[in-house]
C-alpha cells in the first residue's frame, strides 16, 4: 500500500505509474486520497482543539469547587456537556474518514519501477534472457497429459472423482518425482542461505490484506466462511506475515526464508486447451523464497534471486527464458517482476514456472514492517519473493522434454532424490 505522504509528495509520479498499469481514472483515486486526507487533518485538528478546551474547563471546574464557587463551576460544567457531544461527533467522523481513506488506498496498486515497459497484456512483456536448446523429440512424442496415462504416474480422472477438475492424484514414480523436486528445490534454497520454514496453509483476513491478496484477489482464494479463513494461494502469504507488526534492526537484514506448501487457487473462468493436464490446477505444490531487505539493497537482492532461479533451471537442463513484465501484466503489489518460462516441446509453447518480484515498501506498509535506521528512526523495509519453483509446469516440461521412445529420462540432478533414472 502506498503511503499518503508518498502520494502527496509525488502526485505526478504516482499518476504516471498508475497510467503505465493502464489503471482507469488514476487521477480520481489520487484526488480521493488527497481530499480524504485533508478532511482527516481538519477533523483531527477540531478534535484535538475541543479536547484541549475540555481539559482546560475541567481544571477550572476543579479549582472553582475547591474555592467554593459552586454555582460558577456548575455553569461551566454545562458547557463541558456540549463539548463531550462534539468530541464524540468528531471522533466518529474521524474514524469514518480514516476508514474511507484506507479503503481507497487498498484499491491503488504499487507504482511500477522505472524499468517496467509500457504495455497492456502478456504479449507486451520484454524478453531479456534465454538459455538452453529446445530438444528435438521423436516422431511419436506426446504431451504430458498423455504420457502420465501411458506410464500411470498421474491420474486426473481419479482426482476429479475425489474432488473435482484441477486436483490430480500423483502415483508411483510420479509421486516420487514430485517429492524429489520439492526436496531438491529446498536443498538448493537452503544452500543459498534461505532458512527453511513450514507455515500454516490457512490464513486469516488480516494476513491476506497485509500481503495484498485481499481485497484484490478474494475471488481467486478458497474461503472458509464459518471460521473466516483462507486457503493460501502461495507460501508468500503466511511466510511474509511472520513479520507483520515487527520492528527490525538494520543489522538483521537480509532475512531469507524458504517454504514448501501446497497452493490453492480457484482460477475462476479458466478453460481451454492451455489449461489441460498440469498447465493450470486448483491445487499444486510450490517452493517459495521470501526476502526482507534494507531499501538500499532490494534491487541487488532481486538480481540475486533471479540468478538463483536461473541456476536451478540450468541444473535441470530445461530451455527457459526470462521476461520483464510490462505495466499491464504486473501484479497488484509488485514494483518489478521477472517471469521465468520453460519451453514445453511437446506442446510447442512457453510455460510460466516462476515469478520473482520486488514489492519495495508496498507490502511492508500494509504489514507495518519497519526497521530502525542509523538515526534511530523507524522506516519501512522492502519485501521480495519468488517461486523456486512451482512444480506442475516444471514437471510437465520434464516429462515432455525428457521423453524418448521407450520412456522418460530423469534429469541427472534429481536421480539421487528419486532413486531411479527413468520412467518406463
Amino acid at each position: 500500500m502506498l503511503t499518503v505522504s508518498f502520494i502527496q509528495n509525488n502526485v505526478d509520479k504516482v499518476v504516471q505509474g498508475l497510467q503505465k498499469r493502464n489503471l482507469k481514472n488514476a487521477s480520481d483515486y489520487i484526488n480521493q486520497v488527497l481530499s480524504l486526507d485533508k478532511e482527516r487533518k481538519a477533523l483531527q485538528t477540531k478534535l484535538e482543539n475541543t479536547q484541549a478546551e475540555m481539559n482546560d474547563l475541567s481544571k477550572q471546574i476543579g479549582q472553582l469547587f475547591k474555592s467554593g464557587q459552586v454555582d460558577k463551576a456548575n455553569q461551566i460544567k454545562e458547557k463541558t456537556g456540549v463539548l463531550k457531544e462534539n468530541i464524540k461527533e468528531y471522533t466518529d467522523l474521524l474514524s469514518a474518514v480514516k476508514e474511507s481513506l484506507q479503503n481507497v488506498l487498498y484499491l491503488i496498486p504499487n507504482i511500477p519501477h522505472e524499468s517496467v515497459p509500457a504495455g497492456s497484456t502478456d504479449e507486451d512483456n520484454e524478453e531479456i534472457y534465454r538459455e538452453g536448446s529446445i530438444p528435438k523429440l521423436h516422431d511419436s512424442a506426446q504431451p504430458h497429459w498423455e504420457l502420465v496415462k501411458k506410464y500411470d504416474i498421474i491420474d486426473f480422472e481419479l482426482g476429479t472423482k475425489i474432488t473435482g477438475a484441477g486436483f490430480p492424484v500423483y502415483k508411483g514414480k510420479g509421486a516420487k518425482l514430485q517429492r524429489a523436486l520439492i526436496a531438491y528445490f529446498l536443498d538448493k534454497n537452503a544452500a543459498a542461505g534461505y532458512e527453511e520454514v513450514q507455515p500454516p496453509y490457512l490464513v486469516n483476513e488480516a494476513s491476506g490484506i497485509a500481503t495484498g491478496q485481499l481485497p484484490d484477489k478474494e475471488g481467486q482464494m478458497y474461503h472458509d466462511a464459518k471460521d473466516d479463513l483462507y486457503l493460501i494461494p502461495t507460501a508468500e502469504v503466511p511466510v511474509t506475515n511472520f513479520y507483520r507488526d515487527v520492528l527490525l534492526k538494520a543489522a538483521q537484514f537480509p532475512i531469507k526464508n524458504t517454504a514448501y506448501t501446497p497452493c490453492f487457487r480457484r482460477e475462476a473462468g479458466s478453460y481451454g486447451a492451455h489449461v489441460r493436464g498440469l498447465n493450470r490446477l486448483h491445487q499444486f505444490d510450490k517452493v517459495e523464497i521470501v526476502r526482507l531487505e534494507h531499501p538500499d539493497n532490494s534491487y541487488k537482492a532481486l538480481d540475486e534471486m533471479v540468478a538463483h532461479v536461473k541456476e536451478i533451471l540450468n541444473e535441470l537442463k530445461l530451455p527457459y527464458r526470462i521476461l520483464r513484465l510490462c505495466g499491464g501484466d504486473l501484479g497488484f503489489t509488485s514494483a518489478l517482476t521477472f517471469d521465468f518460462e520453460v519451453y514445453s516441446t511437446a506442446q510447442e509453447r512457453w510455460l510460466e514456472v516462476s515469478s520473482v518480484s520486488n514489492f519495495e515498501s508496498f507490502q511492508a506498509n500494509r504489514l507495518k514492517l519497519r526497521y530502525k535506521d542509523e538515526n534511530g528512526k523507524s522506516q519501512l523495509a522492502h519485501t521480495l519473493n519468488g517461486s523456486s519453483l512451482a512444480l506442475p509446469r516444471i514437471l510437465a516440461s520434464i516429462l515432455e522434454n525428457y521423453q524418448y521412445p521407450e520412456g522418460i529420462k530423469i534429469p541427472e540432478v534429481l536421480v539421487k532424490y528419486t532413486g531411479f533414472d527413468s520412467i518406463d
